[in-house]
């Protein structure tokens, strides 16, 4: 996989090592010098473009033509749009990830301007804020523009009746999948049929809406 990074701030450098670990093939592009140097001596030369990320030969210069993904996480929100518009309808990149700066502008983070994910950071805090002052214990961590899906967080409370049980038994609803069982401060689980829900476990989940809705009052005994 070819993925292709806009910014090389510290988003942009956290994100380029995970993806190195993962042995995905990544090129960053960033406008300053300065910057620029301090890339290369984390990373290796060629991974860094010196240029704008809306220059479409900028972009080529990337190797857009091949990439699979374009990440766009630099700190003004009118180069994060412009660039997912031009690497989304000027060079068909498949997935257009981009970071929302200003909340204000999270409106604009649509598939008419070539944006597939939109990561709003003030929006996943303000929710865990909200989780600490609410009754409600979902959490809406990310919400995806396709399909009216999000990626959430639910911990299971004393109060559920589906503790000691396994995930079979529990009548998920069919718009739910989840993802994976975040347990005591350093085990994940891969959830499977036959795991046994515990008391405290952290579920992150993919779902809508509704099914939101009725996996708080499963797991939380609401």
């Amino acid at each position: 996989m070819n993925v292709i990074i806009i910014g090389g701030g510290q988003a942009g450098t956290h994100i380029g090592k995970l993806l190195l670990e993962n042995d995905i093939h990544i090129k960053m592009i960033e406008n300053n010098e300065s910057a620029a140097q301090k890339i290369r001596n984390q990373f290796y030369e060629d991974i860094i473009i010196i240029g704008s990320g809306t220059d479409p030969n900028t972009l080529e210069a990337a190797g857009i033509q091949s990439a699979d993904v374009m990440v766009a996480v630099t700190g003004s929100d009118e180069v994060n749009l412009v660039a997912s518009t031009i690497a989304k309808f000027e060079f068909g990149i498949p997935r257009v990830v981009a970071r929302v700066n200003n909340p204000r502008n999270a409106w604009l983070y649509n598939r008419d301007m070539g944006v597939d994910v939109s990561i709003n950071q003030s929006e996943i805090i303000a929710q865990i804020v909200m989780e600490e002052v609410d009754m409600d214990h979902i959490t809406t961590l990310m919400e995806l523009n396709r399909g009216n899906l999000s990626i959430a967080k639910i911990t299971v409370q004393a109060e559920s009746s589906v503790i000691s049980k396994a995930i079979k038994e529990i009548d998920i609803p069919p718009k739910c999948v989840f993802i994976a069982i975040l347990r005591n401060e350093d085990e994940v689980v891969i959830p499977r049929g036959d795991t046994i829900i515990e008391l405290n476990d952290n579920i992150l989940l993919l779902a809508d809406e509704s099914a939101e809705k009725a996996i708080n009052i499963i797991f939380s005994g609401a």
